[in-house]
């Protein structure tokens, strides 16, 4: 089964930038489509962005124009390139796999997770 471990998160200023990474691990990587999801203290997990095998990508209207996701086959990484950040986007953000090759966007529909990382945007 696939492995995925999220990096890059922190505390950032409102408007700064960030980059988060999903190193991915297993078979079939290329196969597999990743979603980002991030979850707030006390709110339910909320998908971010997809990815599919393909590279097609897909964004939550909130976060649509300041976060891009991308990948590299070749390195079976994801990353989230968030920008424009806002109080809002603090969560936990979790990168997840799915072996299929159009976009989900709910979380019970992903099989394989990572652990998170925090993102906290504040002053």
């Amino acid at each position: 089964q696939l492995q995925l471990v999220e990096s890059g998160g922190g505390l950032v200023q409102p408007g700064g930038s960030l980059r988060l990474s999903c190193a991915v691990s297993g078979f079939t990587f290329p196969y597999y489509l990743i979603g980002w999801f991030r979850q707030a203290p006390g709110k339910e997990r909320d998908w971010v962005s997809c990815i599919s095998s393909s590279g097609s990508t897909n964004y939550a209207d909130s976060v649509k124009g300041r976060l891009t996701i991308s990948r590299d086959n070749a390195k079976t990484m994801v990353y989230l390139q968030m920008n424009s950040l806002k109080p809002e986007d603090t969560a936990v953000y979790y990168c997840a796999a799915v072996r299929g090759t159009y976009c989900r966007t709910r979380d019970n529909e992903y099989g394989y997770w990572g652990h998170g990382t925090q993102v906290t945007v504040s002053s």
